[in-house]
């Protein structure tokens, strides 16, 4: 069992995303009043802070929100997590994993910075099944492997 360190949106894509401390996830859609959101597979991004932590140790001052995602994580393996996993977030959240990574057409500032960037192979997408409040320090979970 994992926990959510951080709950981020922006207002527009391309931009780094800001902590909220928590959101509304919602069916077909993401996380409300976040730019990404939509009726895609691709609703919710999440990032480990383990992966953060490996940046972090490049020397990049980098945090939560900073790659983009939606959800940071804690505790939990994201990228083992086979397409189809059901995750149980907070009390009443349910999501899919979707996509584990994401092609980069065009590198972020973070790939500037620091010559790389752990997004496109270490975050996963999920869509949303059920809807609730997520907040941070909520577990997540797996559920339901695929």
């Amino acid at each position: 069992m994992g926990k959510i360190v951080a709950v981020c949106t922006s207002p527009k894509k391309g931009m780094r995303k800001k902590n909220i401390g928590e959101g509304m996830l919602k069916i077909k859609f993401g996380i409300e009043g976040d730019a990404h959101g939509g009726d895609w597979h691709r609703q919710v991004s999440l990032l480990a802070m383990e992966s953060i932590h490996k940046m972090q140790a490049k020397g990049l001052d980098v945090g939560p929100g900073d790659f983009a995602e939606n959800l940071t994580t804690e505790g939990i393996d994201l990228v083992s997590l086979p397409i189809g996993t059901k995750l149980k977030i907070g009390e009443n959240g349910l999501g899919e994993v979707t996509q584990i990574g994401k092609e980069c057409h065009a590198h972020c500032a973070i790939y500037y910075q620091a010559g790389d960037c752990v997004m496109p192979r270490e975050g996963i997408f999920i869509r949303v099944l059920e809807g609730g409040p997520v907040r941070v320090g909520d577990s997540i979970g797996v559920i339901e492997n695929a």
